[in-house]
């Protein structure tokens, strides 16, 4: 069993000082970053796919045990019909080659638009996807949390591939009026679905986008707590990635979500006194 927690992103102005060592240039956050979480969203894939120099520096700059969690490129997801999109999915994959091993998820994030019509193409895919590889699925569209015949063909395609479906947990950031522009911004672009707790595959993944006061998240985080647990009793990995309207709060989030599961973080690296400065 394994425990993956992560952020959405490995850099961020409010961190050094705090998770990441302040004297760090900014290509050397992942370095910090990877000493407190073993994984992370690489949302970036989803615009363009990194230069393998990148990726290259990335796997060099994590342990052997860090695993990067890729979303496939919009070309695949967004555009077009999912049936017509398995070599672009399969190129994206080739030129992940620098950090293969270090693969834990790669992810696909369709539109609120890509409803059940979509679904013969979908199941096209991932079936033309290698299988040494593990994916994730995470639907937007209505027809999806309805409980009814989509909803059961979806789940049903997924379990026979193997393929896990995204568990969004947004409803922290919604759960008041938006008083910052954070929060309004985050309430526009964030999806607003209902939580479906399932496990299609063997590696559960839960995306929990958090209020940016800690007051507002404790109740929503809190029953995942068992959940996890149990997925992790059961044998399976289990993927947490979690998100605040900003992510500014996010690496504490994280680190309050991991006491709880008694797996706490190591210190951050921004928040270590160096050996020097103990003297004094």
């Amino acid at each position: 069993m394994s425990l993956y927690i992560g952020l959405s992103q490995w850099s961020h102005p409010a961190w050094p000082g705090n998770l990441l060592s302040a004297e760090l240039k900014t290509t050397e956050h992942l370095q910090d970053y990877g000493k407190v979480f073993n994984s992370v969203e690489g949302n970036t894939s989803f615009y363009g796919v990194p230069d393998s120099n990148s990726l290259t520096r990335w796997a060099s700059h994590t342990s052997d045990d860090f695993r990067f969690t890729f979303k496939f490129p919009a070309t695949v997801s967004h555009q077009g019909q999912l049936a017509d999109n398995s070599a672009g999915a399969l190129h994206f994959i080739e030129q992940l080659a620098p950090v293969r091993d270090k693969l834990g998820m790669l992810m696909l994030q369709l539109p609120a638009a890509c409803g059940p019509e979509q679904l013969p193409g979908l199941d096209a895919l991932l079936n033309a996807l290698p299988q040494d590889l593990t994916y994730a699925v995470e639907v937007r569209h209505p027809a999806f949390f309805a409980k009814g015949d989509a909803e059961r063909q979806l789940n049903r395609l997924l379990l026979d591939s193997g393929a896990n479906r995204i568990i969004m947990d947004s409803r922290a950031v919604f759960s008041c009026p938006p008083t910052t522009p954070a929060l309004v911004e985050a309430q526009q672009k964030k999806p607003k679905v209902p939580v479906h707790i399932i496990s299609t595959g063997n590696a559960p993944i839960i995306r929990f986008i958090g209020h940016p006061d800690p007051d507002y998240n404790q109740r929503f985080w809190q029953p995942w707590v068992p959940r996890i647990q149990g997925w992790l009793s059961e044998g399976k990995s289990v993927y947490l990635f979690v998100h605040t309207a900003d992510n500014k709060q996010a690496p504490q989030l994280a680190a309050t979500i991991a006491d709880a599961l008694q797996h706490p973080l190591p210190d951050f690296p921004g928040l270590t006194p160096s050996p020097q400065g103990l003297l004094f």
